[in-house]
């Protein structure tokens, strides 16, 4: 971690804002935003921001690496959130969180795969299925009720393959065009992608209702906090720390947002989550032990 302890902090800094975006998002919910304005608003205001900050060169150098903007604004962006929020329909918000967090297992496999210099070893392994424990046991806190249900469960299993593509193809863009045009390239073929589904699935928008104290600010911090500052800090973290590393500290996405729960909706703390807590921090510590060769 010596020298790049800069980068770690980004991807934590980035694990806290993520893990704390559930409130937020719940609280446009309940002003009556459908999960597919949510996403289209966050990241219009963010694809504009960037703007004053990305460079001004519209395409890639290739087809083959525009093509590839195209599919990171798919996995990363549209479909990825469309996935994930259609599957809090069907099942259990507990079961998202839990297979969600399969997200950095999945990840490192594929990474093993496909991206030179990347490799899964024994240590990487154990300490991401004692994370993997350790989330479950945060997420339950202590109720072990797991419902199934095939359609939401295999779109959160979904969600969590098509981060795995985009963290793939994030690594290797990034050694070939600045982070954030890259970053603005992902914002808008995610509002590309995502524009045909209101021709199927039409929605009105409440112009009134998004200038509501309560629902301008949650949106200005889902779009230039949650969406444009933290897809710049993880899209530097990927490029210095790798794939692996930085997507591991998705495990520590659920004791954020359980921590938020206790603040926010005073829930209780059980033994239990203190436990599946000690050992998501465990687990993390233990994959990032051995350096990757």
């Amino acid at each position: 971690m010596k020298g790049k302890s800069i980068y770690h902090l980004l991807a934590l800094f980035v694990t806290i804002v993520w893990g704390v975006t559930f409130v937020s998002t719940k609280v446009l919910l309940l002003h009556g935003l459908s999960p597919a304005n949510i996403f289209i608003f966050r990241f219009i205001i963010a694809y504009v921001a960037i703007w004053f900050f990305s460079p001004k060169k519209l395409f890639a150098e290739t087809k083959k690496d525009e093509f590839l903007f195209v599919v990171m604004g798919i996995t990363g962006g549209s479909m990825y959130f469309m996935a994930e929020n259609t599957a809090l329909s069907y099942t259990l918000a507990s079961n998202v969180s839990l297979i969600i967090s399969t997200a950095p297992l999945i990840t490192a496999f594929m990474s093993h795969l496909w991206v030179k210099g990347e490799s899964v070893n024994k240590t990487l392994i154990y300490g991401s299925l004692l994370a993997l424990a350790g989330v479950a046991c945060v997420v339950y806190n202590g109720s072990f009720i797991l419902k199934m249900n095939p359609i939401g469960d295999l779109l959160t299993l979904a969600s969590a393959t098509l981060w795995g593509f985009y963290t793939i193809i994030l690594k290797r863009l990034d050694t070939i065009y600045p982070i954030l045009f890259i970053t603005r390239k992902i914002f808008f073929y995610g509002l590309m992608t995502l524009a045909p589904t209101f021709i199927i699935w039409p929605t009105t928008i409440d112009l009134a209702g998004l200038l509501k104290p309560t629902v301008l600010a949650n949106l200005l911090f889902l779009s230039l906090v949650a969406s444009m500052l933290c897809y710049i800090f993880w899209n530097v973290a990927v490029k210095n720390l790798g794939a692996i590393r930085t997507t591991n500290y998705i495990y520590l996405t659920p004791i954020i947002t359980f921590a938020a729960s206790v603040i926010v909706l005073n829930e209780s703390i059980t033994p239990v989550a203190i436990a599946g807590a000690i050992c998501i921090l465990c687990g993390l510590w233990l994959a990032g032990r051995e350096k990757t060769r």
